[in-house]
């Protein structure tokens, strides 16, 4: 499982811990348009970026993405895909640990800020809680990684990567002499790059490695994140040992910017966020100097709850939307082959593929998951897609994980009338 140390407060906020419709029937775009903007990096800012996980605000800042931080706007285009309204589900007893609590119970105990569940192509469940609306973008944190997943199959599809066993530094030979040297873009997908880093952000008079890079790269504005791998060492031989690292997915970024000659956002735009029929822009938060940092694909994308949902109906339909084939036929099978994390049982999420959680042990299940409670999770045998946007505060209950995994089963086993 994602593991975040905090030191000092809890103030002092990191932010990573990642039937179908005929296009037909699809409705028209909506007219919202998102408009990025850039602002002067004031002190009051710098301020309000430390508060993100905040347990006191974190429910609406996880919504206040782009008015505090830089951003990159991946708009909308084309036709939206329908999400038809299905007959309502009657939401499961919440029964995790001997107790017997009712929806609303649920969302409460476990930080719910909106959930939406997908049978059958339609939405048979939604639910905005704490003021969020239909309209409100939330941030993803890390099912950002996922989504990078899906941009990597897209590229080796399009040619653009020829091969997911080529060496990181095909694409981006600044890596020559760092911790990626001689890594393949494989094992960075698997989480088994070898490089010495460590998903700590401590904070402070000696901060970690990686609270450093989130400190320069996105409060400060003054690097690039993924600048931080120029600086790594070699801890495991690769493809040896599963180590989640937000680094890694850092690093595809770059290789997918590299090999596209594009943009992140543009790349996802065009390629992924367009012929998905989003029914309204999304984004990307922006580390670096502004004209010179890039989209944060390991943590920062930010969308609305629906569309999130259009993500996971289309991993479930094995890439297809309608009869277009967005993400390349194959790749969600070979995204979604697990190995194991090496978690204890009951301390972790089991399996792993590329940059996708196996959460639990419903056959053939798979999750993207983002610190405080982000999941997308994917039922293929009861075709059923869950999207859960919270607020966990920065060292969650023990066992809040558990409880909503526990009711995601739930929820893909109760049948709708």
């Amino acid at each position: 499982m994602l593991k975040t140390i905090l030191a000092g407060t809890a103030l002092a906020a990191s932010a990573f811990a990642l039937g179908s419709c005929n296009q037909a029937g699809d409705s028209p775009p909506t007219t919202e348009v998102r408009e990025a903007k850039t602002f002067p990096l004031t002190p009051a800012v710098i301020a309000m970026r430390w508060q993100l996980l905040n347990p006191d605000v974190n429910s609406f800042i996880f919504r206040e993405i782009d008015k505090i931080f830089e951003t990159r706007i991946v708009p909308h285009a084309g036709s939206v895909w329908d999400l038809p309204k299905g007959n309502a589900m009657a939401m499961p007893a919440d029964t995790f640990g001997g107790g017997n609590y009712d929806y609303n119970q649920f969302a409460e105990r476990t930080f719910t800020n909106a959930m939406l569940v997908i049978r059958d192509g339609k939405i048979v469940f939604e639910d905005y809680r704490n003021r969020m609306e239909e309209d409100t973008p939330h941030i993803a944190f890390s099912m950002s990684k996922t989504i990078t997943s899906l941009l990597v199959g897209i590229a080796v599809d399009q040619g653009k990567v020829a091969s997911l066993d080529d060496p990181a530094t095909k694409y981006v030979p600044e890596l020559k002499g760092t911790g990626y040297d001689g890594v393949t873009i494989r094992q960075i997908l698997q989480m088994r790059s070898g490089v010495d880093y460590q998903e700590r952000y401590d904070f402070g008079a000696n901060p970690s490695f990686a609270g450093k890079l989130h400190e320069q790269a996105i409060v400060l504005n003054k690097m690039r994140f993924a600048d931080g791998a120029l600086e790594t060492k070699r801890a495991n031989q690769p493809g040896s040992t599963f180590n989640y690292s937000t680094l890694d997915t850092m690093v595809l970024g770059w290789i997918l910017e590299k090999a596209t000659g594009q943009p992140l956002e543009s790349f996802t735009q065009s390629n992924l966020w367009g012929p998905l029929g989003a029914e309204a822009d999304g984004f990307w938060m922006a580390d670096g100097a502004p004209g010179t940092g890039r989209a944060l694909n390991g943590m920062g994308f930010n969308a609305r709850l629906r569309d999130f949902g259009r993500l996971g109906q289309l991993m479930l339909n094995n890439g297809m939307r309608g009869d277009t084939q967005v993400i390349p036929e194959g790749w969600m099978k070979e995204a979604t082959a697990m190995l194991p994390t090496g978690a204890p049982a009951g301390q972790g999420f089991p399996g792993y593929g590329y940059q996708i959680w196996q959460i639990d042990d419903e056959p053939g299940a798979y999750a993207a998951v983002g610190l405080a409670g982000q999941f997308i999770y994917v039922s293929p045998a009861t075709k059923t897609v869950i999207v859960k946007l919270s607020y966990y505060p920065p060292v969650p209950p023990a066992n809040v994980d558990g409880e909503v995994i526990a009711y995601f089963k739930a929820i893909a086993h109760t049948s709708v009338k």
